[in-house]
């Protein structure tokens, strides 16, 4: 047996200065009279050292530190499905022990009264902040949305980059439908989105939020103020579980991709654990016939603006630009989107639809309607037939082609002559002709088409074949070399006379 130090104390106190006996001490102090007489004539036990052993969480302890510097607050059980893969044998029990002496904190107990609920009596929802998705160097916020079945613990997660009023809809309506229907109370923490005002025990809540309770057919209650307790079920077994369970040691690409991957755990992982309290998995306890019915459509709650459409068929939504049929430049048209699409009406009839794009400063539909407004309007194809005749001729006409605008020549005149020009001579005779005209600080069709005659003699043109449609007839195709064509035909025509020749007796 071995005493503390205020036993051994007393034992010396009453011996050497009371004067008991060792008989005496005993029966006093409830000791055996051996004990009393060991620590008479040796007060400082010996201890025996002990050699340590080898721990099976030694091996492991860098690759733990390493998940704790990815995130600090990664739970025991997440580590351990972690180690378990990567040959790990050893309980959960040494590893908490470690992971409590790594992060040298400790918990403070709070007590509260435990309420119980009945099979479709209460669904708890709450928000939670899990930092930012990058979009190629676009950082857009990330939230999570969570309800629960407080009967049966049945959890719904979905990921968002916003915590609108519209978004906040759209969310109950999917986890209405992911349980099949609605509690007969549903209960919040003081969001802006659902509580107006609260003064005291009053409670006001948002008008626009009202009327989707009273179209679900469910009653909202709202916490105390600073009294998160009072829906306790989601924040320990909604986001905190989903915080330490889900979120740890992830990588994700998009929106698309966090929500995914959260469907896939809520599946195999989070409906589908044993409970510690109720003994039972959420999908064994949860009880779909006691929910109240949906309405039969949804309503409609994606984000709503209206924009005006510019002069070059863009209008811009969420630090995006979105581009329209031309005939729209002028109008206002309406915008509704959600996490996957972004839909364009004017007034009841749909325009275009894009998906959502969660970067910023980007432009959607650019080629698809400006070729549109192309084949509308002729006069737009003098871009067009720029970089044609850049194209063919190279850098020495893009540069021609500048200090020809400083002039007082119509460039579109300008540029259909120099097309011509390339058709008669080809394109290395007008290059050449570009760069000595541009040597010479002569800016102007008229003087490629000089040098030429003088150097070249041009080309027999055909007559261009006139067509029906007026716009096949404004087409332009690619200078052609004829020359491997007459080439073809004089091989052709030799080889023939060296046949008949040779069949001659």
């Amino acid at each position: 047996m071995v005493m503390d130090p205020q036993h051994i104390d007393s034992v010396y106190h009453l011996h050497h200065e009371q004067r008991w006996s060792i008989r005496k001490i005993a029966r006093h102090l409830h000791l055996s009279r051996k004990s009393v007489k060991k620590y008479l004539q040796s007060p400082l036990p010996v201890r025996r050292k002990c050699t340590p052993r080898e721990s099976k969480l030694d091996r492991y302890k860098p690759v733990i530190r390493e998940f704790l510097d990815r995130d600090s607050k990664a739970s025991a059980v997440v580590i351990a499905q972690r180690l378990v893969a990567l040959g790990y044998t050893g309980q959960i029990t040494i590893l908490r022990d470690y992971l409590q002496v790594l992060r040298r904190t400790t918990a403070t107990p709070r007590a509260f009264v435990r309420v119980e609920t009945s099979p479709g009596d209460r669904f708890e929802i709450d928000w939670g902040h899990f930092g930012a998705l990058d979009y190629q160097g676009d950082r857009r916020k990330l939230y999570a949305f969570c309800l629960i079945e407080c009967h049966s613990r049945r959890l719904y997660v979905e990921f968002t980059h916003s915590q609108c009023f519209e978004s906040f809809a759209r969310c109950h309506i999917q986890a209405f439908r992911f349980m099949t229907g609605t509690a007969r109370e549903c209960v919040y923490d003081n969001l802006a989105t659902a509580v107006a005002e609260h003064d005291g025990r009053l409670v006001r809540f948002n008008p626009r939020f009202l009327a989707f309770a009273r179209e679900f057919g469910f009653y909202p209650r709202a916490c105390n103020v600073a009294a998160a307790w009072e829906k306790g079920r989601i924040e320990r077994a909604g986001v905190g579980y989903l915080r330490q369970n889900f979120w740890p040691l992830r990588t994700f690409t998009d929106l698309e991709d966090v929500n995914r991957q959260a469907q896939v755990w809520l599946q195999e992982v989070a409906n589908r654990r044993i409970h510690s309290e109720t003994r039972q998995s959420p999908e064994q306890r949860f009880r779909p016939e006691t929910l109240r019915p949906l309405p039969a459509l949804d309503p409609d709650y994606r984000d709503t603006d209206t924009a005006l459409v510019h002069k070059d068929i863009r209008l811009a939504f969420d630090g995006n630009k979105y581009c329209v049929p031309a005939r729209f430049v002028g109008h206002h048209l309406t915008i509704k989107a959600d996490s996957s699409v972004v839909t364009v009406y004017d007034g009841d009839q749909q325009v275009v639809r894009y998906p959502r794009c969660w970067q910023r400063r980007q432009t959607l539909g650019a080629e698809r309607f400006q070729r549109e407004l192309l084949e509308q309007r002729p006069a737009a194809r003098c871009s067009e037939a720029q970089q044609r005749l850049v194209l063919l001729l190279g850098q020495a006409a893009e540069e021609y082609l500048r200090h020809l605008a400083d002039t007082d020549r119509s460039l579109a005149r300008q540029i259909r002559e120099l097309l011509e020009l390339v058709r008669q001579y080809g394109s290395e005779a007008v290059t050449t002709a570009i760069k000595k005209a541009q040597a010479q600080g002569a800016f102007g069709a008229d003087y490629i088409a000089n040098i030429l005659r003088q150097e070249h003699a041009p080309r027999s043109v055909q007559p261009p074949l006139q067509l029906r449609d007026p716009r096949l007839n404004e087409l332009a195709t690619d200078p052609l070399s004829l020359l491997e064509y007459d080439a073809f035909i004089l091989d052709a025509g030799s080889r023939d006379a060296e046949t008949s020749e040779s069949e001659e007796p």
